[in-house]
């Protein structure tokens, strides 16, 4: 089969198309014909390197995607060949404490398909059968690969870690990225109200379009004087943040007395000073949050599927165009997901 791999970090030259043997699926495991990818910050994370954390190299990324069954293994024969299915993209060990309670984003074996292991990235992939999700005959598969981490990223954010409520007055950083895209629409369908920024007035446009009440572009307005305005000079209830250095230290004091951070990343920088005396004279949370556990990522899927929640897809690339997909990425010219044709001939 073709796959991608990255055997060294790098720009977008270390992403090499090769030729690899099919995987075969083990017990508990099924084989996927891959047919759409969908790209993360993450998989830039892969490509480029993370200073201090190690990827296992050589490797296939890809944490997001969609295809139909092609062999089950044993103990996975419920999922018969041809059912058409997404991936859930986080595995655990499925037998602890912390997997026992649900919470499998807590498993000390946690991984993500694409950057703990081989991804998605490739004309056929192995995963865990207790990852797979049945897509029903009317969902397409393009859309089934552009929600899964993204939008169980932003539900366990807002509904785990925030308990994001009827009437809060939530502000989303960076608007276009997919978590940002998931963000708006899950605290909007819990009747809150949000606010957004981001770099361009045309994705502030498209923010407001994606649910939001107000936009703010950050190189023209101070999204905190906005903000306090927005709010009536109250603060924010929850601020909803992975740019890091940039924005979060600002966040502090826009928020509202019991307001809460929740972050998820730190694209803009991770080394910061916080200013802690707001912290405890307003009681506020700094929570941290990385992706969620299968029952969450499961009643996400269900929410998609009846169109509760609407993934945004940015833009198309053909396979063979890889790198110029990873570089729309960079550029932060998107808004919402950019996918990858893996399989053209499928639907």
């Amino acid at each position: 089969m073709r796959a991608l791999r990255i055997h060294e970090h790098g720009d977008t030259r270390v992403l090499c198309l090769e030729d690899l043997p099919l995987p075969q699926a083990g017990p508990g495991q099924v084989r996927i014909k891959v047919v759409w990818a969908a790209l993360n910050h993450l998989d830039l994370w892969v490509r480029c390197g993370v200073p201090g954390h190690r990827f296992p190299l050589p490797l296939t990324p890809g944490c997001d995607f969609s295809g139909v069954v092609d062999q089950p293994g044993v103990g996975a024969e419920q999922w018969t060949a041809g059912t058409r299915v997404t991936v859930a993209p986080g595995f655990s060990c499925g037998g602890c404490r912390a997997c026992g309670s649900g919470q499998h984003n807590l498993c000390r074996r946690y991984g993500i398909y694409g950057e703990t292991c081989d991804g998605g990235n490739a004309e056929y992939a192995v995963v865990d059968a207790a990852n797979l999700i049945e897509v029903p005959a009317a969902f397409t598969l393009e859309s089934a690969a552009a929600f899964p981490l993204t939008y169980l990223t932003a539900w366990h954010m807002l509904v785990t870690r925030c308990a994001v409520r009827p009437g809060d007055r939530v502000l989303v950083h960076a608007a276009g990225s997919g978590v940002s895209v998931a963000a708006v629409q899950i605290a909007r369908l819990h009747g809150a109200e949000v606010m957004v920024t981001a770099g361009s007035d045309a994705k502030v446009a498209m923010g407001l379009d994606n649910g939001a009440a107000l936009g703010v572009n950050y190189r023209d307005q101070d999204w905190t004087e906005a903000a306090r305005d927005w709010s009536g000079r109250a603060g924010l209830d929850i601020i909803v943040d992975h740019v890091g250095a940039d924005t979060l230290p600002q966040g502090v004091w826009a928020l509202a007395k019991g307001g809460r951070i929740v972050t998820c990343g730190v694209t803009s920088g991770a080394q910061m000073e916080i200013p802690f005396a707001p912290v405890f004279f307003k009681s506020l949370s700094i929570l941290g949050s990385t992706m969620g556990g299968l029952g969450e990522m499961k009643h996400v899927s269900e929410l998609v599927f009846s169109g509760k929640l609407s993934p945004v897809i940015d833009s198309r690339f053909p396979w063979a165009e890889v790198a110029d997909a990873h570089r729309r990425m960079e550029e932060r010219s998107s808004f919402g997901k950019i996918l990858l044709q893996i399989d053209p001939s499928q639907a």
